[in-house]
């Protein structure tokens, strides 16, 4: 009888899941380390800025990883990820928002202060509960959940894919983007949620919080990676590849493609708001601006640069294009978008397969199997550990 657990156990032994738990397990203590028990004056002393800014591109990588998931494994090209990380950002935001009680800048214990400003008399209905913070917690896998379920079984239930999904989905974030600038939303308009002060009775600008959100970022990368690599290379993970790679065959031999998708869809709804929820607090910050369009796009860029179908290839994306944005926005602001749209053209014609795929030519073992096409056929035949476990 096939154990339960052996999909989740089966990452473990890929020698590629090895490697990159070894490397952000040595890079998180790394960091942690030189930042504790270094001074200042050391030059391989890490700012608490740097843990920051580290910390905010572990985030963006999870949030990669979230996208690749449903793009590389799946087929579905989703230009709307950014509103389930924004979800997950307001969600954690209003938690935050509503821990400040009458240290604001207008003193009132239950009401932020852009409700006070705008002459609000109560609180709405759909901020009780975020006092809490495990509802709160509840909240940031919830909202972006459920809006990936229902707009998931409202689209592929008609079976939209292609290109026309991938518009719907940007339309969606952008509607969504509008919405929440509007004041009356309640969630504060152009502004957004800002001002925090404590997350679970901690001071958020002390150095120790700091470098604690920095690690709670590291490890939910390590726990979503996990995550995704033990559903890909389950049953579940090889018939998602074949409804990519040949979805109306899939079809016919019996298998219901739409919960497939649907279901892999809500997870990486589910990460992109864990991944937007550990964002919040480290930036100090969440508005409208996190459901752009164009930041949506941006995701996409850094999956196609690292490798799609590979997840490690997200995460290295992220992290090279983040960086790249601190560095450029720093010296040439205005040109940063060129760039990436340059940066985007040229790995298309020079590295259709990514970074991952240069792994992949040396050998240097971070190939990923799930390059290679799947026989729906035999998706429904267990693997040699399924059948002797």
């Amino acid at each position: 009888m096939p154990d339960s657990r052996s999909w989740l156990a089966r990452p473990f032994t890929e020698r590629s899941t090895q490697i990159f738990l070894a490397v952000l397990t040595l890079s998180v203590l790394a960091v942690t380390l030189l930042h504790v028990l270094l001074p200042e004056s050391n030059p391989l002393h890490v700012s608490t800025f740097t843990v920051t800014l580290l910390g905010k591109y572990l985030c963006y990588a999870l949030l990669a990883v979230a996208v690749d998931l449903v793009w590389g494994y799946l087929g579905i090209l989703s230009l709307g990820h950014g509103a389930f990380f924004a979800l997950g950002g307001y969600a954690m935001g209003m938690y935050l928002m509503r821990q400040v009680g009458d240290r604001g800048v207008y003193g009132n214990p239950e009401l932020p202060d852009f409700m006070v400003f705008l002459n609000w008399q109560e609180l709405p209905w759909f901020w009780q509960g975020f006092d809490m913070p495990g509802f709160a917690f509840l909240m940031v896998l919830l909202a972006p959940g459920l809006l990936a379920l229902v707009f998931g079984f409202l689209a592929f239930r008609s079976r939209v894919t292609g290109v026309y999904l991938s518009i719907i989905t940007q339309a969606l974030t952008f509607a969504l983007m509008l919405a929440f600038f509007r004041n009356e939303m309640g969630f504060g308009g152009n502004n957004g949620l800002t001002d925090f002060k404590d997350m679970l009775g901690f001071d958020l600008r002390t150095d120790a919080m700091r470098i604690a959100l920095f690690i709670a970022s590291g490890v939910a990368l390590g726990l979503g990676y996990l995550l995704c690599r033990g559903i890909v290379g389950s049953k579940l993970g090889r018939v998602s590849i074949a409804c990519r790679d040949a979805e109306a065959r899939t079809r016919f031999l019996g298998y219901r493609v739409e919960r497939v998708q649907l279901f892999i869809f809500v997870v990486s709804a589910m990460l992109a708001g864990v991944a937007g929820a550990l964002y919040v607090p480290q930036v100090g910050i969440i508005n409208p601006g996190e459901f752009s369009p164009l930041f949506s796009i941006e995701v996409v860029v850094w999956v196609a640069l690292g490798g799609r179908a590979t997840l490690y290839g997200a995460v290295l994306g992220a992290l090279i294009v983040n960086y790249a944005k601190t560095v450029f926005t720093g010296i040439m602001p205005d040109a940063w978008l060129f760039a990436l749209g340059g940066l985007f053209v040229l790995v298309t014609v020079l590295l259709p397969k990514g970074i991952a795929g240069l792994f992949a030519q040396r050998g240097w073992g971070m190939r990923s199997s799930s390059k290679a096409k799947i026989d729906p056929a035999s998706a429904a035949r267990p693997t040699e550990q399924e059948a002797t476990a």
